[in-house]
C-alpha cells in the first residue's frame, strides 16, 4: 500500500511537471526502504514509463503535445543515449555532473526571470524560425485556464535538438533521467510554452525509457514485487495529474518546477566534486 501511494504521489507530480517521478521514486526507494541502487533505479524506469503513458494518452486526447517535436528531438536523445553508452568509462563523469548541474542552475535563474516577468515577453512569444516551419514544429493547444486556442511558435530548432543530444549523452554515461533536461530544452531554449513542453516531455521519457527497461530486464534488476505496485499507482497518478496540470497556471508550474530544478543543480555539482548528499 505504501508503494501504491508513492506511485500515485510520483505520477501526479511526474505528469505535471513532465519529468517521470523518477526523482522521487528513487530517493524514497534508497533511503526509505533501504532498496539497492540498482533495484531502485530500475524500478523508476519501469514508473517512467507507465508515467508516459498514463499521461500521453490524456494529452494526446486533449491536443496538448507537440507530436512532431517530440519524435524530431527523440532522434537527439536516442542517438545521444547510444554516443554516452558508448563513452561509458572513457568520459569523467564528474565533469558531465557538474556541466549539467550548471545549466540547471542556469535554468534556475532563467525561470525566476519569468516569475517576476523580466523575460515574460520572451518566453510566450519566439521569433520567427526557417528550420521550424519547414518541419512544421509550430503548434497550438486549447488552455483551459484561459478559456482560449494557443497558437505558439518554435525557435533555435538546432540549440533544442544539441541540448536533446547533451541529455541522451547524460543518460547513457550516468543512468539518470532526462526529463527535467528535455521541459528545459523545450521551454527555456526552444521557448515553447511550459504545458506543451511538459506534455511532450512525458511522451519522449516513454520512448528513452523504454530502450533501457529492456536492459535493467535482462540483467534481472527489475524486481515484480518493487515495481508492479509503483507502476500501477504511477499510471493511476499520472492520469490525474495530466488533468490538473491543464488546470494550472504556467506560473504555478514555474513555481513547483523551480525548488525541484535548484535541488538536481546542486546534487548534481556537488557529486561533480565527489561529494554526496
Amino acid at each position: 500500500m505504501l508503494l501504491l501511494v508513492t506511485g500515485i504521489l510520483a505520477g501526479i507530480l511526474g505528469s505535471i511537471l513532465g519529468i517521470g517521478g523518477g526523482i522521487i521514486l528513487t530517493p524514497f526507494l534508497t533511503l526509505v526502504m533501504g532498496l539497492d541502487i540498482k533495484y531502485a533505479i530500475a524500478a523508476s524506469i519501469v514508473c517512467v514509463i507507465a508515467t508516459s503513458s498514463g499521461a500521453t494518452i490524456a494529452y494526446l486526447k486533449d491536443d496538448m503535445l507537440n507530436l512532431r517535436v517530440a519524435m524530431f528531438l527523440e532522434i537527439a536523445t536516442t542517438i545521444g543515449a547510444i554516443v554516452g553508452a558508448l563513452l561509458s568509462g572513457v568520459v569523467p563523469t564528474g565533469f558531465l555532473f557538474i556541466l549539467f548541474g550548471g545549466f540547471l542552475l542556469f535554468s534556475v535563474v532563467n525561470m525566476v526571470q519569468k516569475l517576476r516577468g523580466k523575460a515574460e515577453k520572451n518566453s510566450t512569444k519566439a521569433a520567427e524560425d526557417s528550420l521550424a516551419e519547414k518541419l512544421k514544429l509550430n503548434g497550438s493547444y486549447y488552455d483551459k485556464v484561459l478559456d482560449k486556442q494557443i497558437d505558439y511558435q518554435v525557435e533555435k530548432v538546432p540549440g533544442g535538438f544539441a541540448m536533446m543530444f547533451g541529455a541522451g549523452i547524460a543518460s547513457g554515461l550516468l543512468g539518470i533521467g532526462s526529463g527535467v533536461f528535455k521541459v528545459t530544452a523545450m521551454d527555456t531554449i526552444m521557448k515553447m510554452p511550459l504545458k506543451p513542453s511538459s506534455a511532450t516531455s512525458n511522451l519522449m521519457m516513454g520512448v528513452t525509457a523504454a530502450a533501457s527497461a529492456t536492459v535493467y530486464f535482462f540483467s534481472g534488476a527489475i524486481l515484480p514485487q518493487i515495481a508492479a505496485p509503483l507502476a500501477l499507482g504511477v499510471l493511476a497518478g499520472a492520469t490525474m495529474g495530466s488533468r490538473i496540470m491543464q488546470r494550472l497556471k504556467p506560473i504555478v508550474i514555474r513555481m513547483i518546477f523551480i525548488p525541484i530544478l535548484l535541488f538536481m543543480g546542486i546534487q548534481m555539482v556537488l557529486r561533480g566534486f565527489g561529494v554526496m548528499i
